[in-house]
């Protein structure tokens, strides 16, 4: 037989063949030597066992193979497949622990970790929840309720009719000709006294809303108002009240005076100004005028006084069998005191340097 036969021309296409398996796995070995990273590896893997790589070639050409010779091909092969994986997949191994090695690299175990970020309550919730705490310690009780409230909760029940010009001080923002956002937590004193008889000992903490928008004014802001009623009260245990409040929050040495003032729901009313937290009441810091309490050695700090008995006849009470006095004061404003802040817009800019001042 002539060496072109047919015979010999398969012989010498399976003997290419089965050159190229055998040797596929010694070239992928000196590759990988020269691989110095996972993509090197990964790329080696796609050129030896990739859909269009080497390993795939050589199985191509396995189709033209006469039939007897196609199991010593198919067989070597797979023997060859199985060489790449092992030495793909243990040099990705390798190379996945040395990764790991060089990111640890200088780490000392044993020294402590780093804490995580803690958050604060705002300065704003850390005054409400302080001076609720100073009232439910002389047995004043929490009440909650809806920020948008009804007309007469807010307003009619309060001796404040449609007509009544303190309305107009208001601001008020209506959701519809008779639902509004409270505009003070009022409505909560009215809530309670309709829920419950005296003696009715009670404080409203909340968020309110009105129409103002300046520098010193915003549209939600917080408030803090207490109701006591009894058979037996005076303006005396308000003062009381109030003034053991004021010097838990900024200290014994806090002095207070009481103006007359108007409320349509308390008569008589007052506003309570204590001594400056910032000059102690000099009116000035180092001999520099303050410029809080603008030199007066006083400062505004809430509203009292006696219910008035059109509110009691509103709420089902007995005028001549109750009386009762009541207080309210913004929460921003005591913070700024407290805190000595002198913006209240940081209290809504969510600033973390600001906020972390109060861990």
């Amino acid at each position: 037989m002539s060496p072109d036969t047919p015979a010999t021309a398969d012989t010498a296409d399976k003997r290419a063949l089965l050159d190229v398996l055998e040797r596929l796995a010694g070239e992928c070995e000196s590759a990988l030597g020269q691989a110095s990273s996972l993509e090197d590896v990964e790329a080696l893997r796609v050129e030896f066992l990739g859909r269009k790589g080497r390993l795939a070639q050589a199985m191509n050409a396995m189709a033209k193979l006469p039939p007897q010779d196609k199991p010593e091909a198919g067989k070597a092969a797979n023997t060859a497949k199985a060489a790449l994986a092992a030495l793909l997949d243990a040099a990705l191994e390798t190379r996945k622990r040395a990764a790991a090695a060089a990111a640890f690299a200088g780490f000392d175990p044993t020294v402590p970790g780093r804490p995580p970020l803690q958050g604060s309550l705002h300065p704003v919730t850390l005054v409400m929840e302080e001076v609720c705490d100073i009232l439910s310690r002389l047995g004043f009780s929490v009440v909650a309720g809806p920020e948008v409230e009804n007309d007469w909760n807010n307003f009619e029940a309060l001796n404040m009719p449609p007509d009544h010009p303190a309305r107009d001080m208001q601001d008020t923002l209506y959701v519809t000709e008779s639902i509004l956002l409270r505009t003070h937590t009022s409505p909560l004193q009215v809530r309670s006294m309709l829920a419950r008889k005296p003696p009715v000992a009670v404080i409203a903490p909340g968020k309110v809303y009105r129409r103002d928008s300046d520098l010193t004014h915003t549209p939600m802001f917080h408030q803090i108002e207490g109701l006591l009623v009894d058979t037996k009260t005076s303006m005396s245990d308000l003062r009381g009240v109030l003034a053991h409040v004021c010097r838990k929050l900024f200290g014994d040495d806090t002095r207070l005076r009481f103006r007359p003032s108007f409320f349509p729901f308390t008569e008589p009313s007052a506003e309570v100004d204590i001594s400056c937290a910032i000059c102690k009441g000099t009116g000035a810091c180092n001999g520099t005028p303050c410029r809080v309490c603008k030199t007066t050695g006083w400062l505004e700090i809430l509203g009292c006084g006696m219910v008035d008995p059109g509110v009691f006849a509103q709420v089902g009470y007995d005028p001549e069998t109750y009386v009762g006095w009541a207080f309210g004061m913004g929460v921003e404003r005591i913070a700024m005191l407290k805190y000595g802040i002198g913006d209240l817009r940081m209290f809504f800019e969510n600033d973390l340097r600001f906020l972390g001042q109060f861990y």
